[in-house]
């Protein structure tokens, strides 16, 4: 649990194995739109400058009307990945409870802090222990997702022992009816991740947000210090969430639609996922990533669940024929299980 998480997106390292320039292969690892949106024009003093105020005020006002977060300002972060790494200053003691299988960064940060960790399948395991309960919705690999009913509910039992629950929305863009950002300012104790780069298709520019109460943004904008998010990356959200964002969701949609036909062509079986991933339940997931990579086809495997595959969207029609050639070969068909 505390070894370093090989994530998806390791492209270089996959052609060093396997031949190629990394810039011709096809990948599928990441759950990122794989068509980045178009930059907006950025102002020569957000490059030349330290982000000032007024850069961060735009893009806060932006992200709370992106995100319908009411009177709470998201606060903008280098990417929620710095931020879970902050999470076990808020834990005092008892344990941490995971919703699990999940993204591993949560359980590694708090394991590397010391702190006793539980992995569970169901929120009925959950106990007045648990000082904090991390639920990422809809979740990354398989998509499970809690209704805001639910979600709520279990807010109140942790606030009634003083405990907080972490809501990490990545994946949250598509269904903004699902997010539990509208209702924040009246749940104290909950935290709420927000991704940018996931929908958007900017993940580079490293930035998310962190929706909840003022007094937990303001640690967390304490414990990161200064400057910690580039005016570049400020003045780009607060005009892209300003925008129409409805055309970046309709083509995401198709591209997913895309993806998991040619999947179930392949007669692969899609146990799950969200509009930018689809994740593939197989015996032979270990044969099929291997076959793939020698196509030059980078998909994400799992340590923790040698059968599943995560499928990322391509980018456009010609990369779906190409994913579509590569599985449906002669040479995949003689994949076989792993014994």
């Amino acid at each position: 649990m505390t070894s370093r998480i090989i994530h998806g997106g390791g492209v270089t390292a996959a052609a060093r194995q396997y031949g190629g320039r990394p810039e011709d292969w096809l990948d599928l690892s990441t759950g990122i739109n794989p068509n980045p949106v178009p930059l907006p024009e950025i102002p020569v003093t957000a490059w030349h400058r330290l982000p000032d105020q007024h850069l961060q005020e735009r893009a806060r006002e932006a992200a709370r009307s992106y995100y319908r977060s009411g009177d709470i300002l998201p606060l903008p972060v280098p990417g929620t990945q710095s931020v879970i790494q902050l999470l076990p200053r808020l834990v005092p003691g008892g344990s941490v409870a995971i919703l699990s299988p999940t993204y591993g960064e949560y359980a590694r940060a708090f394991t590397l802090a010391g702190l006793r960790v539980r992995l569970v399948s169901t929120i009925a395991e959950l106990t007045v222990d648990d000082r904090l309960v991390v639920a990422v919705n809809p979740n990354n690999p398989d998509g499970r997702t809690l209704s805001v009913e639910q979600l709520r509910d279990l807010h109140e039992r942790q606030r009634q022992h003083d405990g907080i629950l972490l809501v990490d929305e990545a994946f949250g863009d598509i269904e903004p009816a699902a997010s539990l950002a509208p209702f924040a300012a009246s749940m104290p104790n909950l935290i709420i991740f927000r991704s940018f780069g996931k929908f958007f298709g900017l993940a580079g520019l490293r930035l998310g947000f962190v929706i909840a109460e003022v007094s937990i943004l303001d640690r967390f904008e304490d414990w990161l210090g200064p400057w910690a998010v580039s005016g570049p990356a400020l003045s780009i959200a607060a005009s892209l969430m300003d925008g129409d964002t409805s055309a970046i969701r309709n083509r995401i949609l198709e591209r997913h639609a895309a993806l998991e036909a040619v999947l179930r062509r392949s007669r692969l079986h899609v146990a799950g996922g969200t509009a930018l991933f689809a994740l593939v339940a197989d015996d032979r997931a270990e044969g099929i990533y291997t076959h793939l990579c020698r196509r030059h086809i980078l998909v994400r495997k799992f340590d923790y669940a040698r059968n599943w595959l995560r499928f990322g969207l391509s980018p456009d029609e010609e990369a779906d024929q190409r994913l579509a050639g590569a599985l449906e070969s002669d040479d995949f068909r003689s994949v076989r299980p792993k014994i």
